[in-house]
């Protein structure tokens, strides 16, 4: 290139992307002048799949806020204004009838501080309290975090106060925190979840007397964990393919799972040299105990959690004479795909709830 030539070279840009208390901060950084880029007229929520033009004077990028799906947005990087280009919610919703989260923390059993994100539906007051969901995440290593959510803005939308635990064991919030239920799940987490009702019970607007526990996965083996070892506690609850019996589960693992086996060994335990503590932890052989209501919503195909684990929980609850309902989806797995049967299970949780907490 000529010394005299009058092109420079494109201004270098660095993106980088922080988990910030459950949503994700993004900083775009020109390199040049060492100056962060400010961008404005944007909701709070988790910016991704940020996309720059060649001349790098623009980008595109994506939006997902507690009221709207992803949405895409374009912004110019010298003025920082930005602007919608989709709207994913569907027409039929109102985004103003939707709830924005908060994040509120809690001191545990043990006075470690757990976060959680909390949903207050509209309405709910002194005067007019809302029963709650504890609502536990999968993993056992997951996080909840902010972000549009319709099962969760269903119930808030119903009356319903929400609020998703990031128990320790929660990725996100380090790995001091991460590992502090290593070998210790059913057991240290579990007195989390059962800790964070009175949490809500503190609450002036949360109804202290109607207050449940839900989840997936991993959550909602912790739901059965607490209706069966802290039966007095939650009023009623949701599992949605929990583990119920944690020997068959790790010793059922494929091989060809490689790393993730052997990271669920290395939180939960050995199946070989850990089964008599597996056998303890695991809800069904401790059914007996369970007294409260609970729905188990279960996917056939599932090849992480058996159909088997619910089939087994299930009948055992019902010995106890306990009212138990079960939803069974033949065409589904590890997570509900079809959309209608997202819509039949979210009815399902809405229902149960109005049936055994009220609103």
């Amino acid at each position: 290139m000529s010394p005299s030539c009058n092109i420079r070279p494109l201004a270098a840009n660095r993106v980088s992307a922080i988990n910030e208390d459950a949503l994700t901060a993004i900083t775009i950084l020109d390199q040049s002048s060492g100056a962060a880029v400010t961008l404005d007229g944007l909701p709070e929520g988790s910016l991704g799949s940020i996309r720059f033009d060649p001349a790098e004077t623009r980008i595109a990028f994506t939006l997902t806020s507690d009221t709207s799906p992803t949405d895409i947005y374009v912004a110019d990087l010298a003025s920082g204004a930005s602007t919608r280009l989709t709207k994913a919610l569907n027409p039929a919703i109102d985004e103003d009838d939707l709830v924005t989260a908060t994040v509120a923390r809690f001191p545990s059993y043990d006075g470690l501080e757990i976060p959680g994100i909390l949903y207050r539906p509209k309405g709910a007051s002194a005067a007019s309290p809302a029963p709650a969901v504890v609502l536990v995440h999968g993993g056992p290593g997951g996080q909840s975090t902010r972000g549009y959510s319709a099962m969760i803005q269903h119930l808030v939308n119903n009356g319903y106060a929400v609020y998703a635990i990031n128990n320790r064991g929660s990725s996100g919030y380090g790995k001091t925190f991460f590992h502090m239920d290593d070998k210790r799940h059913g057991d240290v987490d579990l007195k989390d979840v059962i800790a964070s009702k009175g949490f809500l019970q503190g609450l002036d607007w949360v109804a202290d007397d109607r207050i449940a526990v839900m989840g997936g996965s991993y959550g909602g083996y912790m739901t059965a964990a607490a209706l069966a070892f802290h039966p007095e506690v939650f009023d009623a609850g949701i599992n949605i393919f929990g583990v119920t019996n944690w020997v068959r589960t790790l010793k059922s693992i494929p091989p060809w799972w490689g790393s993730f086996r052997d990271a669920l060994y290395d939180e939960m335990g050995d199946p070989a040299i850990d089964e008599e503590r597996h056998r303890a932890i695991s809800p069904l052989f401790h059914a007996g105990n369970i007294t409260k209501p609970m729905l188990v919503v279960q996917g056939a195909n599932d090849p992480r959690v058996l159909q088997v684990e619910s089939d087994e929980l299930v009948a055992a609850v019902r010995a106890n004479g306990v009212p138990v309902e079960y939803v069974l989806f033949p065409d589904e797995g590890h997570g509900f795909r079809r959309r209608e049967n997202r819509i039949t299970a979210s009815e399902a949780y809405l229902k149960f709830l109005d049936d055994h907490i009220g609103r």
